[in-house]
């Protein structure tokens, strides 16, 4: 009797003792399992740091790189600009004035400029732009100018072969021809397309409107009509020696002031 209430005590103990056996061997076989998973660890790593790379390429450094983008094409554009400045192409601003639009909620100011460019060798040419801002309207100013550049004859490189007339509304203007050493005798818009245009001697005389865009179309009508010998020479079938010695003068002299005439 004692023997079998000692047996199922055995099988009890025996159950008992089967599962801390089968606990066990899984405990002994974790040091495995570690080194299994451990291989693919790498893999997923590099995936993180791709995950952060887009991130950082797709996030706030995207938009930090647009932004360095948008600024070093500003100072692009700056340099793009003095460069051109410095082949030989002088700007110069006229006038500045700030324009407004009455809108439903107040008023909408913005800025109109005048511009005149020039290579100093003869050709000129003007424009006007209006924007929001002034450095951007003077942009546009300077864009048109410079599509609508004209040549003009000068005699020996520094003044007029003769006097014109110009006009544009109320606005009247008067160019005259003038020795070596006389300089620039205008004033307001008007010197600042001499200057452009390269004209070292002229004496000139506004009648009329002061507003600067009628005076600078009016000294566009007078450069406008002026003509040279070698022109007019062309278009008569004549040389220009037989034009410059009708004044009186020598043939000799003729001869020389035609050969001196380079346009």
């Amino acid at each position: 009797m004692a023997d079998e209430k000692n047996a199922p005590e055995a099988e009890k103990a025996a159950e008992a003792a089967a599962p801390v056996e089968t606990a066990a061997a899984p405990a002994e076989a974790a040091p495995v399992a570690p080194a299994a998973e451990a291989a693919p660890a790498p893999a997923a790593a590099p995936a993180e740091e791709q995950k952060r790379g887009r991130g950082g390429r797709g996030g706030n450094n995207d938009r930090g790189g647009q932004n360095k983008g948008r600024g070093r094409g500003g100072r692009d554009g700056g340099r793009g600009r003095r460069e051109e400045e410095d082949d030989g192409i002088i700007e110069k601003l006229v006038h500045i004035n700030r324009v407004s639009k009455t809108v439903k909620g107040g008023k909408r100011f913005g800025f109109a400029a005048l511009v005149v460019v020039g290579d100093g060798s003869g050709r000129v040419g003007f424009g006007k732009g209006k924007a929001r801002e002034v450095p951007e309207a003077i942009t546009k100013a300077t864009a048109a100018a410079r599509k609508k550049m004209v040549r003009v004859p000068l005699k020996e490189g520094r003044t007029l072969h003769h006097d014109a007339k110009g006009r544009f509304g109320a606005g009247k203007v008067t160019v005259r021809t003038a020795p070596a050493g006389t300089g620039i005798i205008a004033g307001g818009p008007m010197r600042a397309v001499f200057e452009s245009l390269g004209v070292a001697d002229v004496v000139t005389k506004s009648v009329g409107s002061s507003n600067p865009y009628n005076m600078v179309r009016a000294t566009f009508d007078a450069l406008t009509n002026q003509t040279s010998p070698k022109s007019v020479a062309q278009r008569r079938g004549k040389k220009v020696v037989d034009l410059l010695g009708r004044g009186g003068a020598s043939t000799t002299e003729a001869e020389a002031d035609a050969a001196a005439v380079t346009e």
